[in-house]
């Protein structure tokens, strides 16, 4: 009897706790010059050297003054692609939206934006070496161009990639008269998107969802009645499925470059901080560096959040 107790005893501490942490990397804005590229694959072999389920680069891979070419954005995906961990990428305006501008070459931004899902965005995996499916909005049809859309799961939470990017998230389109088609296009296709993931969150009980973007909605502006009209839409949805949502919700994103972690949301009745919704800014140019994102069931925040400052080999 006492063999049969410790062979079951054994076999329970084989199997993994259900209080046990998981992590994952969170990095953007990035490379933004020669010195940030050429250091960029020591900083993803950084996170490849940590326990990390999967990273997540949340957009803007060049500067806003660089070319979109494809050279450009294929030199990148073969430093994505060697990451050890799944590397999942939400883009950014500086490869698509603002691509229409004189130094980066005056592309078309819609051209550049079908050339990113056409390499960044090619299967139902993420990028890497470890593969990490994942699923997209472009399986149904109605949607079927944003295969930049995606979620998974990990843990206790649901993961959500969403094309949002800065520079008003492209609501002027390049004429500087919005709405944009594209705009209203992708709006919806985001809306319908977002709201299935908080109504699938909430049909499996879990425990919390995230949400990487790029472009920062401007929370601050929204709570003085100013918000941003690119993001007015995406803010109100989002503040309305979190108060309705029992789990935590955190927002990732980068395009203003402050690496912090805070709780800007308010409840527009009661002025009141929205107690389980969290941001998560990464680092941005000229600051260099990734964010270690923990999900631990015992915290009752859920999620813990540690700045890692790039470890400069040398400074050049």
């Amino acid at each position: 009897m006492k063999r049969l107790s410790a062979l079951i005893l054994a076999a329970l501490m084989a199997l993994p706790s259900q209080a046990e942490t998981l992590s994952f990397g969170l990095f953007g804005d990035t490379p933004y010059n020669a010195w940030e590229r050429r250091h960029l694959p020591e900083l993803i072999a950084e996170m490849d050297q940590d326990d990390l389920a999967f990273v997540i680069h949340d957009g803007d891979i060049k500067s806003g003054s660089s070319e979109c070419s494809d050279t450009a954005f294929l030199d990148i995906l073969g430093v994505f692609q060697n990451s050890k961990h799944p590397l999942i990428y939400v883009p950014g305006d500086n490869e698509w939206t603002d691509c229409h501008r004189r130094s980066n070459g005056g592309y078309d931004p819609l051209e550049r934006l079908a050339k990113l899902r056409e390499l960044f965005f090619a299967d139902e995996f993420a990028l890497g070496r470890r593969k990490l499916a994942l699923e997209r909005q472009s399986r149904d049809p109605t949607f079927a161009p944003y295969r930049e859309n995606v979620r998974w799961q990990a843990a206790d939470v649901l993961f959500v990639g969403l094309n949002l990017p800065g520079s008003e998230n492209n609501f002027h389109g390049i004429t500087g008269s919005g709405p944009s088609p594209e705009y209203l296009a992708r709006g919806f296709a985001n809306r319908a998107w977002l709201e299935q993931a908080f109504a699938e969150a909430r049909r499996r009980k879990l425990a919390g969802i995230l949400i990487a973007i790029q472009g920062n909605p401007g929370f601050h502006a929204a709570s003085a009645g100013r918000a941003p009209t690119g993001y007015a839409d995406f803010l109100d949805q989002l503040r309305r499925e979190s108060m309705n949502f029992a789990g935590q919700v955190v927002l990732v994103h980068g395009d203003t470059h402050q690496q912090r972690v805070d709780q800007p949301m308010e409840n527009p009745d009661t002025g009141e901080i929205v107690r389980n919704f969290t941001r998560v800014e990464t680092f941005g140019s000229p600051s260099f560096g990734w964010t270690k994102a923990s999900i631990d069931p015992a915290n009752p925040r859920l999620f813990r959040f540690e700045p890692r400052v790039f470890a400069r080999p040398n400074l050049q």
